[in-house]
């Protein structure tokens, strides 16, 4: 069996302000309709939902809703917080950007990953991005 990451949930007091983070900062962009998933809203299991992608991995940016679980009947217990990571051919000119959108951030340089650029900083709701370019081949 093989595996390949399609998506990222994540979730958000605030939808709109996240799905622009993402499109305006990391310039992520629509999925093509056809590749998205059929919500069933029947259930109101989700509420509004955002969808965003590279290209390749899609990010479900969906309300927070603690009483979720009660109205699926499903129990799921995930970790609090984690880190997204996306891979660049150029850290430098990212940075800029991150700079112009003014996005603080930490650059790591190659301290925890050797041959790793990494510059970590947070989205509005206080989730961990990372973003790296390899630099030693």
């Amino acid at each position: 069996m093989k595996l390949k990451l399609h998506h990222i949930n994540l979730c958000s007091t605030n939808v709109k302000a996240m799905d622009r983070f993402y499109r305006d900062v990391l310039t992520l962009g629509d999925e093509k309709p056809s590749e998205l998933p059929p919500l069933n809203q029947d259930k109101s299991l989700v509420g509004d939902v955002s969808f965003v992608t590279d290209g390749a991995i899609q990010m479900h940016l969906t309300p927070k809703d603690v009483l979720n679980s009660f109205k699926s009947g499903q129990v799921v217990n995930p970790l609090e917080r984690g880190h997204i990571a996306y891979r660049t051919d150029d850290i430098e000119a990212f940075m800029k950007h991150l700079d112009e959108q003014a996005v603080p951030y930490s650059d790591w340089g190659s301290d925890a990953v050797k041959g790793w650029h990494q510059v970590f900083f947070y989205d509005p709701d206080g989730n961990v991005i990372e973003v790296h370019q390899i630099v030693n081949k």
